[in-house]
């Protein structure tokens, strides 16, 4: 009697869940991260004392990111997600609540803390219970939920956010504690995300593996410096471009519709990211993407009108959605087996880093040469990107998550021999007792039980 080939892994409503839970955590730290300036304005910051405040959201995360990502390669994924939900709600209502401002830093740290936490669960989430082939398209749609995010996140908190003086501290103080109740409506889609087979499916590995090791990999550094190239760009663009329409008398209600515009373009890029691949390839589809968007970057510098602008922004956003998820691929598909998910939190290092330093740079450079200088040093770092792009992504020949299928939980394979492999798989599913692994290899492809 014939019977149906297992489904490689499990479906995909928990990658739907996952967009969704991802959209809400990430429109709520959207909408706290300016809401928590503002607040610190009305509480008598000044513009050193905001940069501290926004900067301790990137620079505490650092401390933590290897462990979590060390504690995922050898543990679930899904515990980070509610205690990220939790972290970020409790920074944002916190920040809202108090009234100093080293506590508004300390609680702006907690809800980078509780992002980190969100965004290494979720990432190593995909790269476990998605089959090779499909991490490029499921990292694409798991991104959709940032830029949606980030698309509505500081529209909301325009909404709220009124007055000045007294007015601004309490409108500022209810858009913190509205992004709290946003982020918590997350937990809602977080039942039953992670699958039980694939939660223990992980690579059994002898001990840590170095991060010298992981960033000696081929593929994990070039990976980690694009993503920290186009996440760079997204936040210059994001913090200068109002300072771009200050100086072209551009009204800020236009500038934040052109920021809108490039995010939506962003989400516009992900939809149809799998079409883009199979039409160019990954490889080409990054390298094309960051040379493209490393000559929009230096376009925005030029005194251009504003439809044209818009059109520039637009383009831009579009090819700035690729970079992201297939740098997150590239890392996972480079990285030593078992330490995933340390690969991916290195990456988010990279991020935070960029964070930290880009803003200052660009302050550095707009101060000395101008406000339309930072754009053009951004294009630049993109075209670097896209050379890295053109170095192709670790491992050549049969990878255990490039060319070689993946086993039915959707978890990566060791490459073999057509016998071995399918005595192997034989042993874990049909063969009574589990036989050795080795016991048919040497003789006929077909298993043996």
């Amino acid at each position: 009697m014939m019977t149906g080939r297992p489904r490689p892994g499990p479906g995909r409503g928990w990658l739907l869940r996952l967009v969704i839970a991802f959209a809400f955590a990430q429109g709520a730290v959207s909408m706290a991260r300016p809401a928590v300036s503002y607040r610190a304005l009305a509480l008598g910051a000044d513009e050193t004392a905001v940069g501290v405040i926004a900067g301790v959201y990137a620079l505490l995360p650092l401390f933590v990111a290897v462990p979590l990502g060390r504690r995922t390669d050898h543990g679930r994924c899904a515990p980070l997600l509610p205690l990220g939900v939790l972290l970020i709600s409790g920074g944002c209502a916190l920040s809202g609540l108090v009234s100093s401002l080293p506590a508004m830093a300390a609680w702006s740290g907690v809800m980078g803390l509780g992002h980190l936490c969100f965004v290494i669960g979720a990432q190593s989430l995909v790269a476990r219970q998605s089959a090779p082939h499909e991490q490029d398209r499921n990292f694409g749609h798991f991104t959709i939920g940032a830029s949606l995010g980030q698309l509505i996140g500081p529209i909301a908190a325009g909404a709220l956010i009124s007055g000045q003086g007294g007015a601004l501290g309490r409108t500022s103080a209810l858009a913190l504690l509205v992004s709290a109740g946003v982020c918590a409506v997350a937990l809602t889609s977080l039942w039953r995300i992670e699958h039980r087979r694939t939660a223990g499916t992980r690579p059994r590995t002898d001990g840590k593996v170095p991060v010298r090791t992981i960033l000696g990999a081929r593929g994990v550094p070039a990976g980690i410096l694009i993503s920290m190239a186009v996440l760079s760009a997204t936040d210059i663009l994001t913090a200068y471009l109002p300072v771009v329409g200050e100086h072209r008398s551009i009204a800020p209600a236009t500038v934040g519709l052109l920021l809108s515009l490039r995010a939506a373009a962003t989400i516009a890029c992900r939809l149809v990211m799998t079409p883009l691949l199979r039409l160019l390839g990954r490889r080409a589809l990054l390298t094309t993407s960051c040379l493209l968007a490393g000559l929009l970057c230096a376009g925005v510098a030029l005194p251009v009108s504003v439809p044209v602008l818009a059109v520039i922004l637009a383009v831009l956003g579009f090819c700035l959605g690729v970079g992201q998820p297939l740098s997150m691929t590239t890392v996972v598909r480079a990285a030593p087996d078992g330490a995933r998910s340390t690969a991916l939190a290195l990456r988010l290092t990279g991020n935070r880093l960029g964070q930290v330093a880009a803003p200052a740079a660009a302050g550095l450079i707009a101060g000395a040469v101008g406000v339309a200088a930072p754009f053009v040093l951004l294009g630049v770092g993109l075209v670097g990107a896209a050379g890295l792009g053109l170095r192709g992504e670790g491992r050549t020949g049969p990878s255990p998550t490039g060319s070689e299928p993946a086993d039915e939980e959707g978890t990566k394979t060791e490459p073999a021999p057509v016998g071995e492999a399918l005595s192997d798989r034989s042993s874990r599913r049909s063969a009574p007792g589990g036989c050795p692994r080795d016991r048919h290899a040497d003789r006929s492809p077909r298993s043996g039980g």
